[in-house]
């Protein structure tokens, strides 16, 4: 057997084992380590280097008494972040010196031999920063991307990325799917955001599109003949950009033939249940719990709702009505409501905070919150002096609220009240501390089909346009089509949608017709879906499917709001890399060799 074959995981030219490997099976080892100078301490004559590559850190003695002193004279030229070749013994610390925070801090190499390998020049952003300091900003973190992905906690984040994607790999492997990749140069299709275009050199004047999604191949795949079809790939959207979207991202995109909701929902479940398990070491627990698109705008104002939040809303209005308050009266002869929650022993809440509140609803589109205050001698807030007596042991009765408590309300119609109310329910909650511990999940099911665009009225596709809608009749869609539910349903985790898909439109006349609604005509339906709709002709099978945001997964599971924590080199909210300098202007006679021009 060569040396190479018996080396250990990790092993190499260089070194005998990683960084993060030294444990205290290797002590009385001669051991050749290498990677970077993370700390250095000088106690007078004993020096401690940490030293790291991307398994972890492991600590370095030097001393006299068994380092050669030309090795001692090179450290007072060590900078940080020099790449080093050590050889030396490994042993225990002192009991007194162990340091659990390290995963080596029980053993240090006493070092008998160095090389400098590489010199570091002066650092633009540190990548040991003590706990007690502040990040280096963002902007400067992108520009110096490759020092800060050194720092442990950026390593940490990949490596959990790294095992969830094999995890989620393996679990679909397992379940009878096949891993296909689908074209990356591609034609325009509607799903909702810009697409990125390429201008084809060989065909002049003619542009691909890069694939928001994989979503027509996959269909395709399904017509094929691929029953389970899987694939972690590329998307992109030119979209406006912030913490949770980037111009190109990953998702795990999944489709299935032959299959219901409950089909899809289990697979998806099953997925994860290993990635949560092998990634980061969480159950899953059962089945995932279920909700109404209608139920999530009643009793959270979103499709999107944070759980781990105890609060939902409610409707005030019976209880508020009548009473000569002409607010809420108003409200209520227009058609409108008095929604809001009870925050328990929100009493507490200073006027400035529920003025600020106020503040929040009329940023996400309300006229402003009303807020009560209950105590044990009566009400207080703007309704309060309607709410003597009965009124207000009704209003107490009905909704709990007992003294101590604060109830938050919007009037209006639906529509301005729900993005207002989920906006409060959140900030509040974040307020008070009242945001439980640990990740809730549920499928939001039964979206409509088509939304009405805020600024022409005109219908758009609630998820995209090639979902499966509630009806089986073309004339219905045509007619009514508001009044049309569709098969779509999202995964949402901790207030954000992760995951999103549903059972597709497998049938000719009722694509064609929701395309139809959509705005277009027969030429352009043609022109571009004709390639779909063509092999609709050929035996179609019901399918459905699920595209999950992999980069909004790995940054939920370590535990950071921005997907640009996971993803090795992001863009800025702006749409730039600061790193290699994208997007970047190009020369003329490369604008001619492409046909184009700048105006």
């Amino acid at each position: 057997m060569s040396e190479s074959q018996t080396r250990s995981a990790g092993a190499t030219a260089w070194r005998d084992l990683p960084c993060g490997d030294v444990d205290e099976e290797a002590v009385g080892r001669t051991v050749r380590l290498a990677g970077w100078v993370h700390r250095r301490r000088d106690l007078g004559g004993v020096v401690f280097l940490h030293l790291r590559d991307r398994t972890g850190l492991v600590q370095l003695a030097f001393n006299p008494d068994w380092t050669p002193g030309p090795v001692v004279e090179q450290l007072g030229d060590l900078n940080p972040e020099d790449v080093i070749a050590v050889g030396g013994r490994v042993e225990m610390r002192p009991a007194d010196a162990v340091n659990p925070d390290m995963e080596t801090g029980r053993v240090e190499v006493r070092v008998e031999a160095m090389e400098r390998v590489s010199e570091a020049a002066p650092l633009p952003i540190l990548v040991a920063i003590p706990p007690d300091e502040e990040l280096p900003s963002e902007e400067l973190r992108l520009r110096h991307r490759v020092l800060d992905l050194r720092r442990p906690e950026m390593q940490r984040n990949f490596r959990i990325r790294h095992l969830a994607a094999n995890s989620a790999r393996r679990a679909l492997a397992d379940d009878g799917f096949l891993e296909i990749e689908t074209p990356f140069l591609t034609r325009r299709t509607p799903e909702g955001a810009r697409d990125y275009l390429v201008p084809s050199r060989i065909h002049p004047g003619e542009f691909y599109a890069l694939p928001q999604s994989p979503q027509l191949y996959k269909q395709l795949l399904m017509v094929a003949g691929f029953d389970r079809y899987f694939q972690i790939a590329r998307c992109l959207r030119d979209e406006d950009l912030r913490a949770d979207r980037q111009p190109e991202f990953t998702q795990i995109d999944v489709e299935m033939a032959f299959v219901d909701e409950d089909d899809v929902f289990a697979a998806a479940e099953r997925m994860l249940a290993r990635v949560l398990s092998e990634a980061v070491g969480i159950d899953l627990g059962g089945p995932v719990p279920r909700m109404t698109h209608a139920d999530a705008l009643e009793h959270y104002g979103t499709d999107k709702p944070d759980l781990r939040i105890p609060w939902r809303l409610e409707d005030f209005t019976d209880a508020l009505s009548g009473l000569g308050f002409g607010i809420i009266d108003g409200v209520r002869d227009a058609g409108g409501r008095v929604r809001g929650f009870r925050v328990p022993g929100g009493a507490a809440i200073s006027r400035s905070r529920l003025d600020s509140a106020s503040a929040t609803a009329q940023a996400n589109g309300a006229k402003g919150a009303l807020w009560l205050k209950r105590s044990e001698t009566g009400w207080s807030g703007p309704p309060a002096r309607f709410l003597e007596g009965e009124p207000g042991d009704r209003l107490a009765a009905a909704h709990g609220i007992e003294p101590g408590d604060l109830a938050l309300m919007v009037a209006g119609p639906d529509s301005e009240t729900s993005p207002s109310l989920d906006a409060l329910r959140r900030t509040i909650a974040a307020d008070e501390g009242a945001v439980e511990e640990g990740l809730r999940w549920t499928w939001i099911t039964d979206f409509p089909l088509f939304e009405a665009d805020p600024d022409t009225g005109m219908a758009v596709a609630s998820h995209h346009p090639f979902t499966m809608p509630d009806v089986t009749e073309p004339e219905r869609l045509l007619s009514d089509p508001f009044s049309v539910g569709s098969r779509a349903y999202d995964l949402v985790l901790n207030g954000t949608e992760l995951c999103s898909g549903s059972i597709r439109c497998h049938r000719p006349d009722l694509q064609r017709a929701i395309l139809k609604v959509l705005g277009m005509g027969e030429d352009e339906i043609e022109s571009r879906f004709g390639f779909l709709l063509e092999s609709f002709r050929y035996g179609v099978p019901p399918h459905g499917g699920f595209a999950m945001g992999f980069d909004r997964l790995v940054a939920m599971l370590v535990g950071t709001t921005s997907i640009r924590e996971v993803i090795a080199f992001p863009k800025t909210t702006a749409a730039r890399g600061l790193l290699e300098g994208a997007p970047s202007p190009l020369a003329a006679d490369e604008l001619i060799e492409l046909g184009l021009s700048l105006r």
